[in-house]
């Protein structure tokens, strides 16, 4: 049976279609991903990332623990900051990828993915009992506990201090939501509930995200909904998050990301902090850096009026005698350049952008381009 956010009934009587996602039922569309998609790039948009999960690590030696199991070097984090970091198994390969927080001083948060909750809290307790610290610490899934939502766009900034007024309470102190810097998070009270507010996102775009106790999340879902209606903001599905999060080059795991692939491999080697000491999977992803890799995660655009690429695509090389070189990992039209684009991985020598490639789709094979990633700036 699926798995149901506190939000279910919410997106029922938004005449939300609901899918199997990750053994959630979740919303991938309440209008249309287009429609949902340029409210997000344009105004703002609702998300419920309820089914995502919350892993709480906390005490004397959680520092410690989390820089020894994580990629990333937890030690940056001052209280009230946020990153985001890998764990690896010893091969390097990625057994999730998710955002840390330093709630407290010996307190963090790890938002993990919704497929992963019970893979990652079993690997995080395993890896409590195989790693020798100099103090102790705790791991608390308090996923069914917690809801969460995220609300995403360029007019959040100006509703969000409405939604969420008063004082905070914790992590980092600011007079009002708004002052929030990006990666920063801070608890105050709504309704006499504890809620976390952070400054970040999965969409490309200024946003917040609000972890709350399960049992309040529908009444901010709709505050937040009846405050951002002005301001353009709708609610929005998988279906948009996963053209959003494609746009710009934003990981998901099962597709870009799994127990086979290394965050090197991945593109996502800025994440990694070889120069922290040891931690599990160091040396395979310190051999990767010096020596190279054998497969490249690229982000291209199709150059014809040919159907969106989707995952499992074969990717072949553009020389007259090509190759099958490597396989779609994301694929969707995009919305904001009306075109399809995707990421995929290939021989490091293919990767390098304006590399031209070829997609296959129903055995026929379509041009396209590497590109640099994001392939969406809206920079430009």
């Amino acid at each position: 049976m699926l798995k149901r956010t506190p939000l279910f009934f919410a997106h029922q009587k938004l005449g939300a279609r609901l899918i199997e996602f990750g053994g959630w039922e979740m919303p991938v569309q309440y209008t249309s991903i287009i429609d949902e998609h340029q409210a997000v790039r344009t105004a703002a948009g609702l998300f419920d990332i309820s089914h995502m999960g919350e892993v709480i690590v906390s005490g004397a030696g959680a520092l410690d623990f989390l820089n020894r199991a994580l990629t990333n070097d937890a030690r940056k984090l001052a209280v009230g900051q946020g990153q985001y970091t890998l764990m690896c198994n010893e091969q390097g390969g990625v057994i999730d990828d998710l955002y840390l927080y330093r709630w407290e001083e010996q307190m963090f948060l790890l938002i993990v993915n919704a497929s992963r909750i019970e893979a990652d809290a079993a690997w995080l307790e395993q890896q409590l009992k195989r790693i020798t610290l100099p103090a102790t610490a705790d791991v608390r899934n308090a996923s069914d506990a917690t809801g969460a939502v995220a609300v995403q766009g360029p007019k959040v900034a100006q509703f969000i201090d409405a939604c969420f007024a008063g004082r905070t309470t914790a992590g980092t102190k600011v007079e009002r939501i708004t002052a929030l810097k990006k990666n920063e998070t801070t608890q105050m009270h709504w309704n006499n509930r504890a809620l976390w507010i952070s400054r970040t996102g999965y969409t490309g775009e200024d946003g917040f995200e609000v972890v709350a106790p399960a049992d309040v999340i529908e009444p901010i879902w709709e505050q937040l909904l009846r405050v951002g209606l002005p301001f353009g903001l709708k609610p929005c599905g998988l279906g948009a998050r996963d053209t959003l999060r494609t746009e710009v080059c934003y990981p998901l795991y099962g597709h870009e990301l799994d127990e086979q692939t290394t965050p090197m491999e991945a593109g996502l080697g800025f994440f990694v902090a070889l120069d922290k000491g040891d931690f599990v999977g160091r040396p395979i992803l310190a051999e990767q850096k010096a020596h190279g890799v054998h497969k490249r995660c690229v982000a291209f655009k199709m150059t014809d009026k040919s159907a969106p690429p989707r995952p499992h695509y074969p990717i072949w090389s553009a020389v007259p005698d090509g190759k099958k070189i490597g396989e779609v990992v994301s694929g969707t039209l995009s919305p904001s350049l009306g075109l399809g684009i995707g990421m995929g991985y290939v021989p490091p020598e293919f990767a390098k952008p304006g590399t031209v490639i070829q997609i296959e789709s129903r055995g026929k094979r379509s041009p396209a381009i590497v590109v640099a990633k994001p392939i969406y700036n809206k920079a430009v």
